[in-house]
């Protein structure tokens, strides 16, 4: 059995501070992604661009986006920061940022001819903004009194307190920061149109690519591009911002040049590993084949730059957020005339990963067979001299490719898969997982999945990939860790379930 210890070492660094900021971000997006993609649908058909133009329809694209979804995700945010009440009051104080910047609009406006006045600008940041805002303070001022109240009055002073606090809060995000998140939306759109405008929105694929290979895409994804984007898809009726992480192509291209030129585990790991990322969305599957060979991402970035390229060529864009990032959702929210210049974004993006993936395997083959099979080869010819198998030296070639097991006496009754957003990788281990302790007769583990900042520390065990398992024992630090490198398929998780057999044995 392979464990980790069940001490915690401290997270740190600048990619952990980044990682844990945009899983904050994620948490706050994800679980509106639905209401983003139901506003896409409404905007797809009913605009008069889309599918089926209909005057009374069109107008719930409006308050939908302008209203509704920086509320729901202030209301999200406030939640996991401090449960219902801090869900209401970032609620209240994200309309003080949205009446804010629409009275800053109508100011500039009344200077400016008809023909040049500014749009509205949807308060995504500031919902990003004010929710942690709110509901951090409102739980720090309900600690200054907390059992301090007499009995009897406990509700008084609490929706009293929400109610003020949130009137504190709207006035607040009325002035500071509806002027802050204005003056920032307009920079960051000064830079967007800027890099259109010069046609080098490509090299942003330099950025975006490590950062998805080094978990840091969160941060990017949901807090600039998702809102600029939705933003440029609330004036022109879609938004090519919205294909620059979510391009499925150059992670399918990897994967498939490790189907055809790949070694050992990876190799026959990747085939699977292809259809999820593909098909089901789940770009983190690919990220630790990249891993293994960093040099691999340099090829991501050209499959990136291809794909930007070829949307900027063709002027295609999606109607909002393809979510997750599957083959599937992308033509699903493609605009209505633009799906030959997404599937060719898709494909050449995948076409010249594949080709400089291939290259960059079959250069470096003979080192990476040499490291692969040098110790099995070893223990194989040891075996041959010696003239018949050995279970020891058979077990020597299989703890090679495992670091030494550590052994724990807590009993392991609550599995946690853990990755940044709960929902996509973790998923997926969790059922595959799930099914390994069925097949083994194993019963009494409950195996869920869930986002790391969402460890209380109940688990038993926690299973992370490896670039987040420092924030996981950050979060639960008595749990016992167990890292991975590809949820889909890792031998660790034949020695975890070896682990709670051996104990449910002993026990009997």
């Amino acid at each position: 059995m392979t464990t980790t210890s069940p001490a915690a070492t401290k997270a740190g660094g600048l990619r952990t501070g980044v990682q844990r900021f945009g899983t904050f971000l994620s948490g706050m997006i994800m679980p509106n992604i639905p209401a983003l993609i139901a506003w896409g649908i409404i905007t797809a058909f009913f605009i008069p661009k889309g599918w089926t133009p209909n005057d009374q329809l069109e107008t719930l694209v409006g308050p939908i986006i302008h209203y509704l979804l920086p509320i729901i995700i202030a209301y999200t945010g406030g939640t996991i920061v401090y449960k219902t009440r801090g869900g209401v009051v970032a609620a209240i104080a994200v309309m003080g940022a949205i009446a804010g910047s629409d009275y800053l609009i109508a100011q500039v406006n009344a200077d400016l001819p008809a023909d040049n006045q500014l749009g509205q600008i949807h308060m995504f940041i500031g919902a990003m903004i004010m929710a942690p805002l709110a509901a951090y303070s409102m739980k720090w001022l309900d600690s200054l009194w907390d059992g301090k109240i007499k009995s009897g009055f406990e509700m008084l002073v609490n929706m009293f307190s929400a109610g003020i606090w949130g009137f504190i809060m709207v006035v607040i995000g009325f002035y500071p920061i509806a002027w802050l998140v204005n003056g920032l939306m307009n920079v960051l759109s000064t830079a967007v149109n800027w890099l259109v405008e010069t046609n080098l929105l490509p090299l942003t694929s330099i950025l975006i690519e490590p950062a998805k290979v080094f978990f840091l895409n969160n941060a990017i994804n949901h807090g600039v591009l998702t809102p600029l984007g939705t933003q440029q898809a609330a004036q022109d009726g879609k938004s090519i911002l919205f294909l620059l992480e979510a391009n499925p192509g150059p992670g399918v291209g990897l994967l498939l040049a490790f189907t055809l030129f790949g070694i050992g585990a990876a190799r026959a790991s990747a085939p699977g590993a292809a259809v999820i990322q593909f098909f089901g969305g789940i770009h983190e599957v690919y990220f630790p084949f990249a891993l293994m060979k960093p040099v691999l991402i340099v090829a991501l970035i050209a499959g990136g730059m291809t794909g930007v390229t070829t949307n900027m060529l063709f002027g295609t864009g999606l109607v909002a957020p393809a979510a997750p990032g599957s083959i599937i959702a992308v033509l699903g929210q493609t605009f209505r005339t633009d799906y030959l210049g997404v599937i060719l974004s898709v494909v050449l993006s995948a076409a010249v990963t594949f080709i400089i993936s291939m290259l960059i395997l079959r250069a470096s083959r003979k080192k990476d067979l040499a490291k692969e099979d040098a110790f099995a080869a070893a223990v194989a010819q040891t075996e041959a001299n010696k003239g018949k198998s050995s279970d020891a030296l058979s077990g020597l070639a299989a703890n090679a490719a495992a670091p030494a097991a550590v052994a724990t006496d807590r009993r392991i009754e609550n599995v946690v898969f853990a990755c940044d957003a709960g929902m996509g990788s973790s998923a997926m281990g969790a059922s595959v997982l799930r099914n390994r302790f069925k097949k083994a007769g194993v019963d009494g583990v409950t195996v869920t999945n869930q986002a790391i900042a969402n460890l209380d520390g109940t688990a038993d065990l926690v299973i992370t990939q490896q670039q987040l398992t420092d924030r996981a024992k950050a979060q639960s630090p008595d749990s016992i860790h167990v890292s991975v490198d590809n949820f889909m398929n890792s031998p660790k998780y034949e020695e975890v379930v070896e682990m709670v057999r051996e104990q449910r044995g002993t026990e009997a």
